[in-house]
């Protein structure tokens, strides 16, 4: 009898160890890192999100994000095997790498639309991209050997009245005739708090540069060794965005501004605002496929664009920058508000 329940507690308890075991192993998560390509800002607001509201954790993942800024490469970072995931700016990136063979992927766009733009003087009334020609355009060097080739080619644009532009409004403010490239997200409302105006914006991803943007990027042999790891970090970082632009982004940008304490509340309404005045982050391929679409007749007809504009050798064999594998799967459609 006292050996039977003597039995009976031990197998209890080794019950309960079982159960405690198999609780502690459901409760591990990958540990993953994802670079970002600049400091916090609403511009990455989904994946602060994901990561602030425990997303990330229910999909099994412990996400580590490692902020960007002018001093740092975090694309090498991954090149290099030191991080999982990378925010790519966007399409002409994964071109470069297959052009260059490094061994990276774009897997996901959280961006439909390039938010690169540029800010004229409300005197001028210009609604038109083509009317830009005869100001002074402020461009960096970025900007000239990308978007501004497309320009050229598209638009008969010239390099004539170009100047530099140095990240500082003050040309621009102080030029009336002139124009300015700049974020839908960030620089119109910089320019109106220096200067007391509110710029005219033209988007270029409305007048026919269709890359994308905020792009999820991995490298082939993580894609290869754990394609279900890359699945969950794409899954959750979509239903992040969902809830960043539609829902309560509180705890996104509470970390936004724990790890960018310059950040301000103001800003960051404003950019979420124009995100989706413009349909930055849903619009197009994800309205019917899920925040994060892709599709191949997209990045085709971005890639001949970029051929023309002698920006991309034809050569380049665009198909092996990207898989579609990940995507358009209606992930957290649910999730938007009816309309």
């Amino acid at each position: 009898m006292a050996q039977s329940l003597l039995s009976r507690t031990l197998m209890a308890a080794s019950l309960v160890v079982a159960g405690l075991i198999s609780g502690a192993q459901a409760q591990t998560l990958d540990k993953v890192s994802f670079g970002t390509n600049w400091v916090a800002e609403a511009e990455h607001g989904g994946f602060f999100q994901a990561v602030a509201d425990g997303t990330y954790k229910r999909y099994g993942l412990d996400v580590t994000i490692v902020p960007g800024g002018p001093n740092e490469n975090n694309r090498m970072l991954l090149i290099s095997g030191k991080i999982e995931f990378f925010m790519a700016a966007n399409t002409l990136m994964a071109f470069d790498a297959v052009a260059n063979n490094v061994p990276v992927v774009s897997i996901a766009a959280m961006f439909q639309k390039d938010p690169q733009v540029f800010l004229t003087h409300p005197e001028s009334r210009i609604t038109k991209l083509e009317e830009l020609k005869p100001l002074t355009l402020f461009v960096s060097k970025e900007g000239i050997s990308s978007y501004y080739q497309w320009l050229k080619s598209e638009y008969g644009f010239s390099e004539k009245n170009v100047r530099p532009y140095t990240f500082n409004p003050q040309p621009f403010i102080a030029t009336a005739q002139s124009a300015m490239q700049g974020y839908v997200t960030s620089e119109p409302f910089a320019v109106e708090r220096a200067a007391g105006f509110k710029p005219g914006v033209i988007l270029l991803a409305d007048n026919g540069f269709n890359t994308y943007s905020t792009l999820i990027e991995t490298r082939r042999d993580l894609i290869e060794s754990k394609p279900d790891l890359v699945q969950r970090f794409v899954d959750a970082s979509i239903i992040g965005w969902y809830t960043y632009i539609y829902g309560d982004n509180s705890a996104g940008n509470a970390l936004i501004k724990k790890m960018n304490p310059e950040m301000t509340d103001d800003l960051l309404a404003y950019s979420v605002a124009k995100m989706k005045e413009y349909g930055i982050v849903d619009s197009g391929d994800s309205v019917e496929k899920g925040i994060g679409a892709m599709t191949e007749e997209r990045i085709t007809s971005f890639f001949d664009k970029m051929v023309r504009a002698g920006v991309v050798k034809p050569t380049v064999d665009y198909r092996k920058s990207y898989t579609l594998r990940f995507v358009n799967k209606g992930v957290g459609i649910d999730l938007r508000p009816k309309k």
